[in-house]
């Protein structure tokens, strides 16, 4: 903001100097139209006029980016919701499948299993 206003006050200052070195009356003839006036006063009258018509332009341009800005971020923002609602549900489906999901029977450790397999005939039983 500082740098903004000392390039104007600078800006300013070479204007005024510009002017004051540039007081040679002029005339400007166009068509029929016709302009008595300094050189200055001329030169910065068609430097502003210069400035106005690129400014009219390119507003066009400037308004298009800006809709399209502003729709990007809109679409941003209900994205980033639609992200939170999504993590939601995850966490929700997430704890429900852990609820439903069948959990496996646990047995107690066998103490001797050589011993039971030997007299229930299980899976560590010797073949014949």
């Amino acid at each position: 903001m500082h740098l903004l206003l000392i390039v104007g006050i600078a800006l300013a200052i070479g204007v005024v100097g510009f002017a004051l070195q540039n007081n040679v009356p002029v005339t400007v003839s166009m068509a029929l139209w016709s302009f008595d006036g300094s050189l200055a006063l001329v030169l910065l009258l068609a430097m502003g006029l210069g400035v106005l018509i690129a400014g009219l332009l390119s507003s066009p341009s400037m308004i298009k980016s800006r809709w399209a800005r502003a729709r990007l971020r809109s679409q941003v923002s209900r994205l980033e919701q639609d992200k939170i609602v999504l993590e939601r549900r995850i966490v929700e489906l997430e704890a429900e499948l852990e609820r439903l999901a069948p959990r496996p029977l646990q047995e107690e450790p066998q103490r001797f299993p050589g011993l039971r397999s030997l007299l229930l005939g299980g899976p560590g039983k010797p073949e014949e």
